[in-house]
């Protein structure tokens, strides 16, 4: 494996798509905002909804259709993974159209541009532009162009918590438009205003009149929308706010629900793959006598990079693989966990950086005052979902049907249609639940296995990964390598902040993966030495300090990396807390006092702490208390977590965890505490595992049982308040992660008088 990434203009004819949002295309006609004008003015942008409707049901703009009988059919563009979007956006559409929460439905949405997710593609510009171009992103021309290339490529992903501020005033506006057309179709019939009507419980009414939803679509959908369409002040039903039954639940709970695994289809057979080391990898030969007495085993699909077995069961192809005993051959360098921290320790110290905040005066503060340096590490992370990548196809008269949980539809039909050579149009995706995905499933590499698969067998397959070749394959979390240096004063108060992170583009190398479609070594060489804004989120510290500076320094690794719950979150937050408690306890301060005298400007994170403290009866962490601090903001989100634990004979004993967070409006409480507490306990287990080392190409844990995950018996006792807010609701996905490790952290330094800098917490010591 080379160090140098490929030529651009190269990476562009083998990928047509790979210039797709170089500097080129903000620029073309001399000036942005000249050649986006020319550029854009013959490219279609009006677009119409693609769902379908039986003959009793109408259709009302893109996100939602009503029966004759009153269903309410929700269509959902983002995919499910048990944060709850199936029912949250729903409950968004249903208060402001004014539904009876009985009569409502969800269904995924098609592949369509009037579902691009405009808010992560602004949060992602910078990943997809040249590195350097960063202030263009911020032009307004820009941010136009972003949109609108993020609904002419259906940039349908979820990812980064973006649900919530990516849909929710088109799912009200959604709502509010479909009431006013039955209001007017109701208006029509009573010879009434239709401003004296009102929609509630799935009913239109004005006086005396009353009559049901399903009873005026016919008339409805011909009504005209007024411009802007009125939204509701004061909703009738209240039903945001309100604990409603999850849509996806009962049929959870009930077994009818369909994950990619439960798919069963005429003639179906099971595959089982096999693929070798990170890296440049061929297949070099097998041992196909080795299967032929497996009872079950159909064929063999042998490609350049994989090999997969298939049979009348998933046992069976596992088996018949491990019989043939596949050898591969890889050319270059193999990762291999010293390497990686050799290239994260050189490009730390060495290495170039690329400073992405600067505030005041760094340079004269260390002169004037005392140093403090702390180095920190983060090893890379592993996802683990309960469900591996599973899919299932069918190839049949020169079209493709494909099950999938995807969180980016139209990449994992891009990559289907690509790998058995047929139009992007011949592909039918069926979205479906995932069972936990973190950001795995991000990665369409597996729809080009089981298209190849079903169109070289021509009848239905379903392919899953093994658990060890989800966790040899994966996209893992960054590991990191951080420098902190702090300028104090007399009385230990923070003068000056500089931090230095080394770790891989992972957003970036995620960014060519999902939108332009390379494969994981093109997006890792094309990464390469490339600055990413996203390799140093949660450092830019929420804290009021005058002199602070931030800098990424890259570092290649020879693994993939990609997105994983909260990102550079995870690991950046476990660097500044524990480091700001460091410089508590060199000061001889509480940790509390010590955060909140930076919180000026900062009322809502200084809410947080202030309250988690009263809950959770702080005491000051004290020496052998065992009680650790820790906070942060992310995404206009934020939490404030402390932690009560200490290091035993057995482990990591962690009695109890508390929280306050701020995530403003809350649309589903339960919802948001589910988040919450999952968020914490990933986070529990980022801090005692999730984590892989890597020897010759290949991730050293293979199981479950590898990574130190917490049993249920050790799962603390959890306290979390919210803090009431009208604020724009954000997501509460993964802001419950970062902040609990350096909790614990804090937590085992104040039991034990030991500071741990590294994640796992236990693996310097091990």
């Amino acid at each position: 494996m080379t160090s140098e990434a490929p030529d651009e203009l190269e990476d562009q004819k083998d990928n047509p798509a790979a210039g797709l949002f170089s500097r080129r295309n903000f620029l073309v006609g001399g000036s942005a905002a000249a050649g986006l004008v020319l550029a854009w003015a013959i490219w279609p942008r009006i677009y119409e909804p693609n769902i379908s409707a039986t003959d009793k049901e109408e259709i009302f703009g893109a996100y939602l259709k009503i029966s004759i009988d009153g269903q309410i059919t929700v269509v959902v563009p983002q995919s499910e993974m048990g944060q709850g979007v199936y029912t949250l956006l729903p409950q968004i559409l249903a208060d402001e159209l004014g539904a009876d929460w009985r009569t409502i439905a969800v269904e995924p949405a098609p592949i369509n541009p009037l579902y691009a997710n405009q808010v992560l593609a602004q949060q992602w510009a910078d990943t997809l532009l040249p590195p350097g171009v960063g202030p263009l992103a911020e032009e307004e021309a820009s941010r136009w162009a972003t949109n609108n290339i993020a609904a002419r490529n259906d940039f349908i992903v979820t990812a980064d918590s973006s649900s919530l501020p990516a849909y929710a005033d088109s799912f009200r506006n959604a709502g509010a438009a479909a009431r006013v057309l039955l209001s007017k179709a109701a208006a029509q019939k009573w010879e009434v205003e239709w401003e004296s009507c009102t929609a509630e419980n799935g009913f239109i009414s004005s006086g005396e009149n009353k009559i049901r939803f399903g009873e005026l679509i016919a008339e409805a959908v011909n009504q005209q929308l007024p411009d802007p369409v009125p939204l509701r002040s004061e909703p009738a039903n209240n039903l945001v706010g309100q604990d409603l039954p999850r849509l996806d639940l009962p049929a959870k709970l009930d077994g009818s629900a369909n994950f990619a695994g439960d798919i069963r289809l005429p003639d179906m057979v099971y595959a089982s793959i096999r693929q070798g080391p990170i890296g440049e990898t061929r297949l070099k030969s097998f041992n196909r006598d080795g299967a032929k007495k497996i009872i079950g085993l159909v064929d063999v699909v042998e490609h350049d990079r994989w090999l997969a077995a298939v049979a009348t069961n998933w046992w069976a192809a596992n088996l018949a693989l491990d019989k043939m005993s596949p050898m591969f051959e890889t050319t270059g360098l193999l990762p291999d966990s010293d390497k990686m921290d050799t290239a994260l320790e050189k490009a730390l110290e060495d290495g170039p950086g690329t400073r992405f905040a600067n505030r005041g005066d760094t340079k004269s503060a260390f002169e004037e005052h005392s140093l403090v340096q702390s180095r920190y590490q983060a090893e890379p992370a592993v996802h683990a979902p309960i469900e591996t990548r599973t899919a299932a196809a069918n190839f049949k008269d020169g079209r493709l049907e494909l099950w999938l949980a995807t969180q980016a539809p139209a990449s994992a039909v891009r990559a289907a249609a690509d790998a058995i050579g047929i139009s992007h149009a011949n592909v039918t995706l069926y979205p479906m639940l995932a069972g936990g995905s973190f950001g795995r499933n991000l990665d369409s590499k597996i729809a080009a296995q089981v298209s190849v698969i079903a169109k070289k067998l021509e009848r239905p397959v379903q392919l899953m990964w093994s658990r060890a070749e989800e966790m040899m394959h994966d996209h893992y979390r960054a590991p990191a390598y951080a420098r902190l240096d702090a300028a104090t004063d007399k009385a230990g108060r923070i003068q000056a902040l500089q931090i230095k992170v080394a770790a891989p583009a992972a957003a970036r190398e995620q960014s060519k993966r999902v939108i332009r479609d390379m494969d994981d070594i093109s997006a890792m060489r094309a990464s390469i030495n490339e600055a990413d804004a996203k390799a140093v989120e949660g450092a830019d510290v929420a804290y009021n300090i005058a002199n602070f500076s931030l800098d990424h320094h890259p570092a290649y690794i020879g693994a993939p990396t990609g997105n994983w719950r909260s990102n550079a979150h995870s690991y950046n937050a476990f660097f500044v807390e524990s480091f700001l408690d460091e410089l508590a306890a060199k000061a001889k301060i509480e940790p509390l006092s010590y955060r909140m005298q930076m919180m000026t400007g900062r009322p809502r994170l200084a809410r947080c702490l202030t309250g988690v403290a009263a809950m959770a009866g702080w005491d000051g962490g004290l020496d052998g208390s065992g009680m650790g601090l820790a906070c942060h903001a992310m995404r206009g989100g934020h939490i404030a977590v402390i932690v009560s634990a200490n290091r035993g004979k057995t482990g990591l004993q962690v009695r109890r965890i508390s929280a306050t967070v701020d995530i403003g409006r809350i649309i589903h409480p339960e919802i948001a505490r589910q988040q919450i507490e999952g968020g914490m306990i990933f986070g529990l287990a980022m801090a005692l595992g999730s984590s892989t080392r890597f020897n010759r190409g290949i991730a050293t844990a293979r199981r479950l049982s590898d990574l130190a995950l917490p049993r249920l018996t050790e799962i603390p006792e959890m306290q979390i308040e919210f803090i009431r807010s009208e604020e724009d609701a954000v997501g509460a996905e993964e802001i419950g992660v970062p902040a609990v490790a350096p909790a614990i952290a804090n937590a085992l330094y104040s039991a034990t008088g030991i500071r741990f800098r590294r994640l796992p917490l236990f693996a310097e010591t091990s």
